[in-house]
């Protein structure tokens, strides 16, 4: 399994117990959904590795406290501490036709109500306050702010975006 087939699910951020629990922030707004999981792919060393769950609950709402199989003591966990956590895209919740996961829109055209065609979608920062569409028009970045009330329509069949942004956002980046 090579990172291109998964998402990034959080981080693995401290130990919690001399028994070789540990704590994860997860990158997600439901983690709960992740409660019951079987198995995690873990970045060791550069590759990702599988690691099977004994056990996983919610720890203060936003921290999933995981129990794996094989890590008993408490350095086995110290081990852990700063991997990144993955699952299969495979494995992500069907979203309604109206929501999306980033990597789905990557390529997808986008037209905007009062300027026209902008560009194909390249990229997506979410490492901001703010997401920011990356929008290649023949060679220039378009920026765009990932916002509800610009967003009018998103057409996954045909891999399209139609988008109502403030006059002028994208002439100034032309």
């Amino acid at each position: 399994m090579t990172k291109e087939e998964c998402f990034y699910l959080g981080k693995i951020v401290s130990k919690f117990s001399f028994r070789g629990e540990v704590l994860a922030k997860l990158d997600t707004d439901e983690p709960e959904l992740y409660t019951e999981m079987e198995s995690v792919f873990v970045e060791f060393n550069k590759n990702l590795v599988p690691f099977f769950l004994e056990r996983a609950q919610l720890h203060k709402s936003t921290l999933l406290r995981i129990k794996f199989e094989d890590v008993e003591e408490e350095a086995d966990a110290d081990d852990l501490i700063g991997a990144e956590l993955y699952l299969p895209l495979s494995s992500l919740p069907k979203l309604d036709d109206d929501k999306f996961y980033f990597h789905e829109i990557i390529g997808f055209k986008v037209t905007d109500e009062s300027f026209g065609y902008v560009g194909v979608i390249k990229s997506i920062n979410d490492q901001t306050s703010q997401t920011i569409l990356i929008i290649d028009r023949e060679g220039k970045d378009v920026l765009v702010p990932l916002n509800d009330d610009f967003v009018t329509k998103v057409d996954k069949e045909n891999k399209t975006m139609i988008l109502n942004t403030p006059d002028g956002l994208i002439d100034m980046y032309l």
